[in-house]
């Protein structure tokens, strides 16, 4: 029996590749409902502009909001100078009027149980947590994709928002993480991008962004780390988890995970990677198919 998703996502879509599949999945999913899509860090009113582009690819239109640009640390915002490139007229897409970090907190406490996928860098949430905390214990969850708990290596969500990474893992929400020892294990590679290209127009949008990272990094493959992260949330059976424990972050951005009785934090430490990209492929696929129908 398929489990039901109300789905609430924050997101940096728009410089690597991996959110705009992983929303594609997301969209690609019958089984998830999204009430509210927020956008973080940098320029979040072109991020929002590119979700409703990506979901106007999908014969749908989603409730969007832009949060927060600046991190809580101070870091400065990584911006690739790519973002949108591909996308002309972006400025005549819908994103809904008012605060991200606010609409984020509405979403969750507005009904209760449902699940945050947060997978950029977690100054929105930290701001919704802070100004609403009984969500912490209105969602069902927080699933995010970030750090690396294998070896002393900063990850980019981490890093780039330490203060308010270590503010959403003590805030005591129920947390399943995703890290780069995780997500590296799965590769989308040429195969998989021509089989995602022929998929509609939204395929041949997210191919294109997904060609243009590669040229970025002047490879011919990249790990799909924001969808692993969304699978552990719709398909559990494929990944393993860890026992609860408790999450600390280094100034640097480095993660350790401590199992603890008292602990809120679940770590993802296996999945069926052949599995896993094969899901990813077949979502986003059926995402494109969809729309083109």
């Amino acid at each position: 029996m398929t489990t039901h998703h109300s789905v609430v996502l924050d997101t940096d879509l728009g410089t690597d590749v991996d959110d705009a599949m992983a929303l594609a999945l997301l969209l690609g999913s019958p089984e998830v409902e999204l009430p509210a899509v927020t956008t973080v860090y940098g320029d979040t009113l072109l991020r929002a502009r590119l979700v409703q582009r990506y979901a106007g690819l999908a014969g749908r239109r989603l409730p969007v909001w832009a949060g927060e640009a600046a991190t809580r640390s101070g870091r400065e915002v990584w911006w690739a100078g790519h973002e949108g490139s591909l996308h002309p007229g972006l400025e005549a897409e819908h994103v809904e009027p008012g605060d991200g970090a606010a609409s984020l907190a509405e979403a969750v406490a507005s009904r209760p149980g449902r699940d945050v996928l947060a997978i950029g860098p977690l100054t929105n949430l930290a701001l919704a947590l802070e100004r609403t905390p009984s969500m912490a214990g209105s969602a069902r969850g927080f699933w995010l994709m970030g750090g690396d708990f294998a070896a002393p290596e900063p990850e980019h969500n981490i890093r780039s928002d330490t203060d308010a990474a270590a503010a959403v893992f003590n805030s005591g929400a129920p947390i399943v993480i995703c890290g780069l020892e995780i997500t590296r294990q799965v590769r989308i590679e040429s195969g998989q991008l021509a089989v995602i290209a022929a998929a509609g127009p939204l395929g041949a949008a997210l191919a294109a962004d997904i060609d243009q990272w590669w040229k970025f990094w002047n490879e011919t493959w990249n790990v799909p780390h924001d969808p692993v992260a969304v699978l552990a949330l719709l398909r559990p059976e494929l990944v393993t988890l860890s026992e609860p424990g408790r999450v600390y972050v280094s100034n640097d951005g480095v993660t350790t995970h401590e199992v603890r009785p008292d602990g809120n934090v679940r770590v993802v430490v296996g999945l069926d990677a052949p599995r896993v990209a094969e899901e990813i492929v077949t979502r986003i696929v059926r995402a494109g198919e969809a729309a083109a129908r």
